[in-house]
């Protein structure tokens, strides 16, 4: 059957309310908004287990200024908008809408029953490196604003917290900017208000990171930090002690080489506690520097083995987390191959020994050239597909369509763009991001199609205008999970 636009609306519904965590998708909350908080953290309200996600709230055309967003959610995976927690004031010395309100995170004040923000205070240049503080006796807000203050004289630029679960102190983690004179990450303790820094516990000397967390098993500490590139992904590393003073590891990489943390950068990990068993989740952000306001998010489970002393993250296209159990599983797809699939036009199968069965789909540009995956099953809603693909731009030179700017002065452009198509309906065209990776190596990136009920759907993959060109990426397969009801 055909897939009407009553069961749409119906499947919407139902999407809203969905369990699963689909890393790089779009996620949209309980209104079928697209979920707007970047860079941020959550926070367990402590009456009733709820998690709290505040982000920075960016508007389209504007990167800065937009205030810090708050959702509500029971299972990490349904999210609720709670309207914005603090909200930028005009004219305002620290929070008018031209200043810098970066990775805003909130921890519980015991002693004075409130709940505390703090953030990344700036102006547009990057000229202050503050640390602010606002204030609520709701953990949704509003938040009043108290003060920016440069820690304990020092500078601050990203700022992370962490939370000790056997002694319940938080502290303060920041880098100190990208000065001669900076370039270190601090390790700091709150006072017992968490309303002020009390004392510098480890300092990260000079391996020039940002975007610190920290994760804490019953024996080890680790903490995840990015390079400094900008709003391009790197290999984020972490370090490992026995102790939150340190001494500290050498730096190691969590992901496999070349995925650039799977295009992502660290930010917040949160530690979840069930009833069976205990799991880490590693909360990155998938920037997208041609239009913030839509960078997507890449949450993993992650994998740790403390008499090794390792930690890994564990990719998944799509997956299930039990917050009551503790548990997390993947969940299955079935996989139709790039050797398998038709070509049009210019697009044509190439000999890849790094890809599925030896053979990869590539000259996917515009739309004369693509190719249609075909007998793909459908359950007559929307499911999730995964688009295994190599896009290569990385390598470009000069200025090339995707030349890297560490090349000749070449323009990196982040993505390609392709068109997908659904059971030839052209009048629904998709459009799906595809993150440049180094040469051979293979990643994915999910789209939520509408598939029609039975066995004889089909995928058509073109090119789309990236600013650049029309090219799309490389493709080596595509997966599709079952729908979520």
């Amino acid at each position: 059957m055909r897939f009407s636009f009553a069961l749409l609306l119906l499947v919407v519904g139902l999407v809203a309310n969905a369990k699963y965590i689909v890393p790089g998708g779009r996620w949209h909350d309980t209104d079928g908004n697209l979920i707007n908080a970047h860079a941020g953290g959550i926070t367990i309200e402590p009456e009733s287990g709820r998690f709290f996600w505040f982000g920075e709230y960016k508007v389209e055309g504007q990167e800065e200024g937009g205030g810090v967003s708050v959702y509500s959610s029971d299972d990490l995976a349904t999210w609720t908008y709670e309207g914005l927690a603090l909200e930028p004031v005009e004219g305002h010395q620290y929070i008018s809408p031209e200043h810098i309100i970066q990775r805003p995170k909130v921890a519980y004040s015991e002693s004075l029953d409130q709940y505390h923000m703090w953030w990344h205070a700036d102006n547009s240049s990057y000229g202050w490196l503050l640390q602010g503080l606002a204030v609520s006796d709701k953990i949704s807000g509003p938040y009043s604003f108290v003060n920016a203050t440069a820690p304990l004289g020092n500078w601050s630029q990203d700022f992370g917290m962490f939370t000790d679960h056997k002694d319940g102190r938080t502290y303060a983690l920041y880098s100190n900017g990208d000065r001669k004179e900076g370039r270190d990450v601090y390790v700091t303790e709150f006072n017992d208000e968490i309303s002020a820094l009390d004392e510098v516990r480890f300092r990260f000397d000079k391996f020039d990171l940002e975007a610190p967390t920290i994760v804490q098993t019953e024996k080890s500490y680790y903490a995840l930090m990015s390079h400094k590139t900008g709003y391009r992904p790197n290999n984020v590393v972490a370090f490992r002690s026995d102790s939150i003073e340190g001494p500290w590891s050498q730096p190691f990489t969590v992901s496999p080489p070349n995925t650039r943390t799977f295009n992502s950068q660290s930010g917040f990990s949160l530690r979840i506690v069930g009833k069976k068993a205990t799991t880490y989740l590693y909360i990155g952000d998938q920037w997208d520097s041609n239009s913030l306001w839509e960078s997507r998010y890449i949450w993993l489970p992650i994998q740790i083995d403390d008499e090794k002393k390792t930690l890994d993250l564990v990719w998944q296209d799509v997956y299930d987390l039990d917050v009551e159990s503790g548990e997390w599983s993947p969940v299955e797809g079935t996989t139709y191959y790039g050797n398998d699939a038709t070509t049009n036009g210019e697009a044509f199968k190439q000999e890849a020994n790094f890809a599925s069965n030896g053979t990869i789909l590539t000259g996917i540009y515009g739309n004369d050239s693509t190719v249609t995956f075909h007998g793909i099953k459908g359950e007559g809603k929307l499911q999730w597909v995964s688009f295994y693909y190599q896009n290569t731009d990385d390598m470009g030179f000069g200025d090339q369509p995707g030349g890297s700017p560490d090349r000749y002065g070449g323009s990196w452009q982040l993505r390609r763009i392709s068109s997908v198509v659904v059971n030839g309906d052209t009048a629904n065209v998709h459009t799906l991001f595809q993150r440049d990776t180094n040469k051979g190596v293979i990643l994915s990136t999910p789209l939520l199609l509408p598939l029609e009920e039975g066995d004889d759907n089909t995928i058509t993959v073109g090119g789309l205008d990236n600013g650049v060109d029309f090219k799309g990426a490389d493709l080596d397969r595509v997966v599709v999970y079952p729908a979520e009801v």
